[in-house]
């Protein structure tokens, strides 16, 4: 499978978001980029919370509107959550320091990347959500082989399960 590689689909409620983003953990690897486009209160922080499930973590998943960004330790990576909404300049950040957030020992789910777009790396794989009835539209986009290898792997495990 080459780059720009797309998967979409229908969630239609919650839950099915939470299950599949749970499912959508198990195709994670250290090192990935993820942007999660959508307006608000679309399902970028729910899909949030359904991966870390998957990995896992039991604790509490929190937007990270005030604080930027949460990070989450798991067993293969730490996962870091970022929101920059409230981000005015995108000079911010550089100064919160979040360029030392990425590397190869973690994942990082970016929401809003567009308010710091030309400071943030590429993204592996971009997940767009929008709301569609009382469900979700989903649409993943590699960027990279990375990103495309994780999508592929998320495929294979989703048509194994049914």
């Amino acid at each position: 499978m080459g780059i720009n590689h797309t998967s979409e689909h229908l969630l239609p409620d919650e839950a099915a978001t939470l299950t599949f983003a749970a499912g959508f953990a198990r195709a994670l690897e250290s090192g990935l980029v993820i942007y999660l486009q959508g307006d608000l209160g679309s399902g970028k922080t729910t899909f949030t919370r359904g991966v870390l499930q998957g990995l896992g973590y039991r604790g509490r998943v929190k937007s990270p509107t005030y604080t930027l960004v949460e990070s989450y330790p798991c067993a293969d990576f730490t996962l870091h959550h970022f929101d920059l909404y409230r981000f005015v300049d995108p000079e911010e950040w550089d100064d919160a320091g979040f360029r030392e957030y990425f590397g190869s020992d973690t994942v990082c789910l970016v929401e809003w990347p567009e308010q710091a777009r030309a400071l943030l790396p590429s993204p592996d794989l971009e997940l767009a959500l929008s709301v569609s009835g009382t469900g979700r539209h989903y649409r993943f986009t590699a960027f990279t082989e990375a990103g495309s290898s994780c999508l592929a792997r998320h495929t294979t495990q989703a048509a194994a399960s049914c």
